[in-house]
């Protein structure tokens, strides 16, 4: 039960706790920000932050749908029942949190049309298929990132035609941001980005910086986006002002020869990423 119980926790931290680079992040914004009421926004959102941290109490509405990457080590043999110990434990998380009810009940057409209704226990929503990869440690890394409704809406896969320049790639990542970020309501953001070779691959790039992005150490094309999405001036939640993203996130994958590259965007919203981290060391998985 160790493994279900500590899942079940990072679910719930992940859905009630902001990380350092994220407060680092909220403090710089209300420094530089010159607009009043903007700035009273942030700080508003950072007493949210505060009282959720606090009260383990989801730190929004939309508790999102957890997502989950598992890196493991070279020479680790996992355990008997180790993913539907991981299943189970995101139940546990969904339900003691608890997480809003969103499960939709019915066959594959009912639950598009939602004809059925809704279940009311919260951990019958179940996660999508894990990502899978390899670390260097000795054990197991599991990351959950509980993911919202309204940064789904506003994100996007799709190929660009890159012209043998990074320019090209890049603008269009600013460009799309910028006409999105403006509808997504919930700001400040952070855009998160990946780029590899097929769609299944950015999309999975775009998971894991999120996954390991850090507000604090901001790569040169990480900062470029920023400031051009600051320079829509459409400010914490839509009021206007100086800062309409946080930071960003970019993981740059493999590239194949081709002219086209793809890319997987989505402008997270400002209480996103919501994300934990586990690690197994191998001698627990024995």
């Amino acid at each position: 039960m160790e493994i279900v119980n500590l899942i079940r926790d990072a679910v719930i931290e992940a859905s009630t706790t902001f990380r350092k680079d994220q407060f680092d992040a909220y403090k710089r914004a209300v420094d530089m920000e010159p607009n009043e009421n903007t700035s009273w926004m942030l700080e508003l959102l950072i007493k949210n932050a505060e009282i959720a941290n606090k009260n383990k109490v989801p730190l929004c509405d939309d508790t999102g749908i957890p997502h989950v990457l598992v890196e493991i080590g070279e020479n680790v043999s996992l355990p008997a029942n180790f993913f539907e110990d991981i299943k189970l434990g995101i139940e546990k998380g969904l339900t003691e949190l608890p997480a809003r009810p969103m499960a939709v009940r019915g066959n594959g057409i009912e639950r598009i049309e939602q004809s059925k209704g809704l279940y009311t226990d919260p951990g019958k929503l179940t996660p999508p298929p894990f990502i899978l990869d390899k670390t260097e440690a000795d054990g197991v890394n599991i990351h959950v990132l509980m993911l919202g409704g309204g940064p789904e809406i506003r994100a996007s896969t799709y190929r660009v035609f890159h012209k043998r320049d990074n320019r090209k790639v890049f603008n269009e990542v600013k460009t799309w941001m910028k006409s999105e970020v403006k509808m997504l309501g919930c700001t400040p953001c952070i855009p998160a980005v990946g780029i590899g070779r097929t769609h299944f691959e950015a999309s999975s790039l775009m998971i894991k910086s999120m996954a390991y992005g850090n507000l604090n150490e901001q790569s040169k094309i990480e900062e470029e986006i920023t400031e051009s999405i600051n320079s829509s001036k459409v400010g914490a939640l839509g009021i206007g002002g100086s800062v309409t993203a946080l930071g960003s996130f970019v993981k740059i994958g493999p590239q194949r020869a081709s002219g086209v590259r793809i890319l997987s965007m989505r402008p997270c919203c400002c209480v996103e990423p919501r994300r934990s981290s586990v690690f197994l060391h191998s001698s627990i998985l024995e």
